[in-house]
């Protein structure tokens, strides 16, 4: 019998539909939760699912700061650990009525500030190639779920890696959409202006179905766009080109890491795309801008977060989340207003043009997700920032990027490149990885000892 672990979302959904598969099959295939990546568990149904889209019946779950009615919704917070929604998110509701069957809600970095999936009141996620490593945050339950199979797909929320870095310390497909794409309706905020709700999934094509019944305009948010449908993704990469930014292949970028993405570009190359080395200098910046806003925006955010239960938000938050607090009241305040939020706001506005002008010449970047491969658990608040140097970019900008599966380090930890798109050109970067993956392997490995019954 084929290894059901081993197909996409998209193939597991055409076996579902032919009849040739049932639930009690993947049921039975799926894995445990040896790697603490769910928070709340829903029993397993065995009835068929009404929907008649490609991924009705295919078993996936939702990132826990995602509102699920009369399902917690933690935020992997002590402060909401009993918090019920009354109501379902936008994404919820599209994805049940195109038949999707969610097994609950997964483990993350607590209200999705964290790099490591280490601080969650829950308990940390552990990676599923190696339990002493981290699977990456703040989606880190999302990925590690994914990699080894207990779903075929989950959604995530990025709002400076969190959906890409997971998937590269996984081994699995992440997208950021470009800001608008998908409704945030029913997402308990971040940051704003830089949080996006996206896939995480074995294959870039399986990421194309989900953005695709998660998309589109909603009146309760304001920010959402009514675009095309992606579709069928070609992987057609004639003519395409495709810049590779210096100032992501530094010496802080680990050997083997920029060897395979550098591998990963002749493949792009093979299939006929133009590969070039450019500079972008003011990336260099906007790992420094991406904290000062999004920990500005955070502490706004959360000051909502108060009450009978803690009437102090001491009591209720972790270290993580008042030390983001902390910051950003103070980058607000009116000794720091102008050093240094008025200034990230710039470095952001300058970055925003430099893109623009990147994406005159070329139609895709390519980089490294992350500069190593995961690392172990124990991190420090340091060291997880520098994690995100190569995807806090993208979320500054509002663009899609996403994050492959590229090889595998000495230590046989997956290494994840990453291709970052114009504003709004999803279409583009999920048909390019979709190429990518047409003549490549790497999304097909599955740990081994992951908890597979």
């Amino acid at each position: 019998m084929t290894d059901l672990r081993r197909l996409s979302a998209l193939e597991l959904g055409q076996l579902l539909a032919d009849c040739k598969l049932s639930l009690v099959d993947i049921q039975n295939t799926a894995a445990n939760d040896t790697l603490n990546a769910f928070i709340t568990r829903v029993p397993f149904p065995t009835a068929p699912m009404e929907g008649t889209s490609p991924l009705a019946g295919v078993p996936m779950a939702y990132k826990d700061n995602i509102c699920t009615k009369d399902l917690p919704t933690t935020c992997g917070s002590k402060l909401l650990a009993d918090f019920l929604p009354a109501y379902d998110a936008t994404v919820v509701e599209r994805l049940a009525a195109a038949g999707a069957v969610s097994l609950g809600k997964l483990n993350m970095d607590e209200f999705a500030m964290g790099s490591s999936g280490e601080t969650s009141y829950f308990g940390p996620t552990k990676n599923p190639w190696d339990p002493a490593r981290s699977p990456g945050g703040s989606s880190g339950g999302s990925a590690a779920a994914v990699a080894v199979r207990q779903v075929w797909y989950a959604l995530g929320t990025d709002t400076g890696g969190s959906v890409r870095q997971p998937a590269a310390y996984c081994g699995v497909t992440g997208l950021k959409p470009s800001y608008g794409r998908v409704s945030r309706y029913g997402l308990v905020a971040h940051a704003s202006s830089l949080d996006q709700i996206g896939p995480i999934a074995p294959t870039a094509a399986d990421c194309a179905a989900v953005l695709d019944l998660i998309s589109g305009n909603d009146p309760r948010d304001a920010t959402s766009l009514d675009l095309p449908p992606i579709g069928t993704l070609s992987g057609d990469l004639r003519g395409r080109r495709i810049g590779l930014p210096v100032e992501c292949f530094t010496e802080a970028v680990d050997v083997e890491v920029a060897a395979a993405v550098m591998e990963a570009a002749q493949v792009l190359k093979a299939r006929g795309a133009k590969m070039e080395q450019c500079s972008i200098p003011e990336l260099r910046h906007a790992a420094a801008a991406y904290y000062v806003l999004s920990s500005a925006e955070a502490s706004s955010n959360l000051a909502r977060f108060s009450g009978p239960r803690y009437p102090s938000r001491t009591e209720g938050f972790g270290s993580e989340v008042k030390r983001r607090i902390m910051l950003g009241t103070f980058v607000l305040s009116a000794e720091g207003y102008e050093d240094y939020y008025r200034e990230a706001q710039r470095t952001r506005e300058a970055l925003c043009h430099a893109f623009a002008a990147a994406f005159e010449r070329y139609d895709l970047l390519l980089t490294p997700t992350t500069p190593t491969t995961a690392p172990l658990l124990g991190l420090t608040s340091e060291e997880c920032r520098s994690c995100d140097l190569y995807t806090v970019p993208a979320n500054l900008a509002g663009l899609p990027a996403l994050s492959m599966p590229c090889g595998f380090d000495g230590h046989g930890l997956p290494v994840g490149a990453q291709l970052m798109g114009p504003a709004l050109g999803d279409d583009l970067v999920l048909s390019a990885a979709h190429g990518y993956q047409l003549e490549t392997t790497w999304h097909r490995n599955i740990p081994e000892g992951g908890g597979a019954l």
